[in-house]
């Protein structure tokens, strides 16, 4: 090829690329606001303890109109003081300048709270507004968050094996971090925050009174020692409360998200009545009892959305009356390694949802193999008055006794699933966490026996949150 021709043939491809440049038509950026339309309306924080600050959580601001839109800046009204921090589509900086959002297109804002403390006993509200600003005007996105003062039970030492190595606890991967409760000032004003393990000490008794609240953070455990008592005494009005630290949004009701409440072998005369304990890896763990006295007497509570068991009973002497206790993984209530059980007028509903759950609800056992050994165990459960139900078609009560000790399990005048006696109970809507028993229903006069006509969902608006 000449050098003529290939000049002429690089001289028209440039010709044709700045044709197709010019004809390129720049995008028109409004500067309008009515085509902005947000997610949802505001945001809202429920529970947001001092100092700890919050889950991130979003929202998406959608450009509805035909052109494109540019925001000369996104930024919080508060400013620098702000207990808000916003992420603007990654940008983390407290202005973020110059953000466009192409017709029909979107962007991402991330809001966190993180709230200092008072001198407030009482949830505080805390208000501020994300601004949307172009040079014609301002949108303002509402933010609150209910503040709350904590009394915090921090780890201060570590459980050492006798080499000086840290002993690992083997259901949650990490050492043993406690602290020892002051049960002699414990403040009844104040909800308390527990991190790692807040230990009730030998001799020590941790009296919990009606409205007292205890939020636990990831793996938390509230451990009764050895020769140690828990007295919980709520009211219907106004019950005992354990739960998550995380209150807001999903987390409001999902299960593992703290470890247990541990009345370990040798805790004593331990009681709870009127409360509420909701949302951990187990409720309840109770080991074998100290004394002739019941491990753990229970009442008028609810025990929910855990991931393992509500109950876990190993060779422990029990006795419950008026329980609900709902959606656990792998069982309500696990009676094993024998023991001494009396339970009356319960509700064990198994509906777990969260993946497939193949064991029964209830489980009474005395038996355990362990390296080719097998251990039994002496064993008196009895059962009455009760509703044992769920999705497992297969049958909701398993009871697997070695009668080469003394062991026997009663079962008087309750509704099972894969009994005798196995009718849908007919609960208001379990999908709703509503175990109330509808007028028609086959179970009525037996199992959990509400004290009024509030739904649970209402009641955990009331108790769980803000009073």
């Amino acid at each position: 090829m000449s050098k003529r021709v290939l000049y002429t043939s690089v001289m028209a491809l440039a010709i044709l690329a700045l044709a197709v440049v010019s004809c390129q038509k720049e995008e028109v950026l409004s500067q309008e606001m009515d085509a902005l339309e947000f997610s949802c309306d505001t945001m809202a924080f429920d529970t947001v303890f001092t100092q700890m600050g919050t889950t991130t959580r979003q929202f998406k601001v959608y450009n509805r109109g035909s052109e494109g839109v540019r925001l000369s800046e996104v930024t919080l009204a508060g400013g620098y003081a702000s207990r808000f921090r916003i992420n603007v589509d990654g940008d983390t900086c407290m202005v973020a300048r110059n953000v466009d959002i192409a017709a029909g297109d979107s962007i991402f804002v991330f809001v966190r709270a993180n709230i200092r403390p008072n001198l407030a006993t009482e949830p505080f509200l805390i208000e501020d507004a994300v601004l949307f600003k172009t040079e014609k005007g301002v949108r303002r996105f509402p933010l609150t968050a209910y503040g709350r003062n904590a009394v915090y039970h921090v780890p201060t030492d570590t459980i050492h094996n006798p080499d000086g190595t840290p002993l690992i606890d083997a259901n949650f991967g990490k050492p043993f971090a406690y602290s020892v409760i002051d049960c002699d000032n414990w403040r009844h004003d104040l909800p308390h925050v527990i991190i790692g393990y807040a230990v009730v000490d030998s001799r020590q008794t941790l009296r919990l009174r009606e409205g007292d609240e205890l939020y636990f953070t990831n793996d938390a455990v509230l451990w009764v020692y050895d020769s140690a008592t828990l007295d919980v005494r709520g009211t219907d009005e106004r019950p005992v409360l354990f739960t998550s630290v995380r209150q807001d949004g999903r987390y409001a009701q999902l299960p593992g998200q703290w470890g247990y409440v541990w009345l370990s072998v040798g805790s004593r005369n331990n009681v709870i009545d009127h409360a509420r304990i909701e949302n951990a890896f187990v409720g309840l763990r109770v080991d074998s009892c100290a004394n002739a006295n019941p491990t753990l007497v229970i009442s008028n509570t609810q025990v929910a959305n855990h991931t393992l068991a509500g109950l876990l009973c190993q060779t422990a002497y029990v006795e419950g009356d008026n329980l609900l206790v709902a959606n656990c993984g792998v069982a309500t209530v696990a009676m094993q390694y024998g023991g001494d059980y009396a339970f009356s007028n319960c509700t064990f509903a198994d509906y777990w949802r969260y993946d497939s759950r193949k064991s029964p609800s209830v489980v009474i056992t005395n038996t355990m193999e362990y390296d080719g050994t097998l251990y039994l165990w002496p064993m008196r459960a009895r059962l009455k008055d009760c509703i044992i139900y769920g999705t497992r078609a297969d049958g909701e009560l398993y009871i697997g006794l070695d009668e080469r000790v003394e062991a026997t399990a009663v079962v008087d005048h309750c509704l099972v699933r894969g009994g005798e006696w196995d009718e849908d109970p007919l609960f208001v809507d379990v999908d709703k966490g509503d175990y109330h028993l509808k007028e028609e229903s086959p179970a009525r006069g037996i199992g959990y026996r509400y004290s009024d006509d509030t739904t649970s969902v209402e009641r955990k608006m009331v108790y769980g949150k803000i009073r």
